[in-house]
């Protein structure tokens, strides 16, 4: 059965409006609408500018009205994770809602660890201890005494504000919950004993819905505004975008390992339980909300946030290089000349990356990257260090051997990247679906709306729809030394 779909995906650094058609059961997607997606600083503090993004999303809707006479069988909406809107009690925003990197969250882990201890936390939520997380965010809310917190009516989701102005109501997806740190893993509902302990108040927080459940028809002015039908399903896919991303991936089974790349990388398994012990909370992963009962148990990688933050500090200087500019640049740059621990505090907010680069070079007594190209392979080659760390961690843990590595995500364009990863790892790694996100959610609307019936099914599909590129491992035995090198520096960080 045909059907047309839009998948409104939202990342930390662009926004798309993205049409999926299922036809012959394929899935073929068409890019809408692009736009950027940058962080404001006002007053000291960044924010999302979220009224914005809501007028470029409506722009992606009108170019489906104008373009396209079949009617809609779903909108869905996807972000990143952790952040959040509040909402009064008329209905109205309170606020651009803060990002994740913002300065307002440092020191919050510290206080809360005075109150309540990080092993009960983990053990209740199961989600990897970082200063971004909604429950520090909450939190510095309740200790700065916000007004916003003091009248709000309900907490939103980043994708569940987009998905209460396309339709009027308020939930919170399942799988956005979970990154949150509140949501009790096993339960899978908020964590309330945490929640009282911090005196933090929970009828701020709504219904929570499984991934994939219809919540109403596009609201009437809407209609009006973007010529879409009325009868228009508006349907919580899964709010998160990696939580979509993995449930597109074709073969993914118990002997592979995906890494979600972009902004972070993700890298982890599907499971069906959460794993929420001692040995798991020092290891500092992470387990979040997966589609179809599962649980996405990960670890958060810094990611290209490395490079891109980078290549923004460039830019700044008046040197507007392309991505295959500074790959080429890192082709042609010495290997294993530095490397760094990715995941370092110093690297986590916005400014001059290179010349923290640079800074944590010459503190670590290692070699001054001096050219562009130096620091962009020292940043990947990190990277694929890092992400054999992480896997031979998870290897260890579970007693098990993953013989693959799914890279999928924007990041999977990266072709030197994941040349690096199968060579750091020793795995053959295949990339794609490229576009695993927007396949994700427009699978699980027409999941929801009957034109897919489950998840292998649909998986099946985006297999038949998408090309897939395979690396194999090359040049194992350099990588072996630079790993000692790089395991000796993070023992030492």
């Amino acid at each position: 059965m045909n059907a047309n779909f839009l998948a409104i995906d939202l990342g930390a650094s662009n926004g798309r409006v993205v049409l999926g058609q299922l036809e012959n059961n394929q899935i073929k997607l068409s890019e809408l609408h692009r736009f950027i997606n940058q962080p404001v600083l006002v007053q000291g503090h960044f924010h999302w500018d979220v009224l914005r993004l809501w007028s470029e999303i409506k722009t992606g809707l009108k170019q489906y009205s104008q373009n396209y006479k079949q009617p809609l069988a779903g909108i869905s909406i996807d972000t990143w994770g952790v952040d959040f809107a509040l909402i009064d009690a008329s209905g109205e925003l309170l606020g651009n809602p803060y990002f994740y990197r913002d300065k307002r969250t440092q020191g919050m882990p510290e206080l809360i660890s005075k109150i309540i201890s990080k092993t009960k936390i983990y053990n209740s939520t199961g989600i990897q201890d970082m200063d971004i997380n909604s429950l520090y965010q909450i939190y510095s809310l309740v200790i700065n005494k916000k007004p916003q917190l003091a009248i709000a009516k309900t907490l939103l989701f980043m994708p569940d504000l987009f998905i209460y102005w396309l339709s009027g109501q308020k939930y919170a997806e399942y799988t956005i919950a979970s990154t949150s740190q509140i949501l009790d893993a096993n339960s899978k509902d908020w964590a309330y004993p945490i929640l009282e302990q911090l005196t933090i108040a929970s009828d701020i927080l709504p219904e929570i819905i499984e991934p994939g459940t219809i919540v109403g028809n596009i609201l009437p002015e809407l209609v009006q505004e973007t010529g879409l039908n009325s009868n228009t399903p508006i349907i919580a896919a899964a709010g998160h975008d990696t939580a979509n991303a993995v449930a597109a991936i074709p073969n993914l089974g118990p002997d592979s390992i995906y890494i979600s790349s972009g902004t972070w990388s993700l890298v982890g398994i599907e499971t069906d339980k959460p794993i929420t012990d001692q040995e798991m909370m020092e290891l500092n992963f992470t387990n979040e909300g997966g589609v179809n009962n599962s649980i996405r148990l990960l670890k958060n990688v810094a990611g290209l946030w490395l490079l891109q933050e980078s290549r923004r500090q460039w830019q700044r200087e008046g040197k507007d290089y392309s991505w295959d500019e500074l790959l080429q640049l890192a082709q042609q740059a010495p290997a294993f000349k530095s490397l760094l621990d990715p995941d370092q505090a110093i690297f986590s907010k916005p400014g001059n990356q290179p010349k923290r680069i640079k800074e944590y070079c010459q503190k670590t007594n290692q070699a001054i990257p001096e050219s562009v190209g130096e620091i962009v392979r020292i940043c990947l080659e990190s990277l694929a260090l890092r992400y054999r760390w992480v896997i031979e961690s998870l290897e260890l843990k579970l007693k098990r051997r993953f013989k693959t590595i799914h890279i999928v995500g924007g990041g999977g364009q990266n072709k030197l990247l994941n040349q690096f990863t199968a060579n750091a790892c020793k795995k053959a790694v295949i990339a794609g679906p490229i576009e695993a996100t927007a396949l994700g959610n427009i699978m699980l609307q027409a999941i929801a709306t009957g034109h897919i019936a489950n998840i292998s099914e649909g998986r099946q599909i985006i297999a038949k729809s998408v090309d897939l590129e395979e690396y194999k491992v090359l040049d194992s035995f350099e990588w072996d030394k630079a790993y000692e090198r790089f395991k000796e520096l993070i023992a030492n960080d």
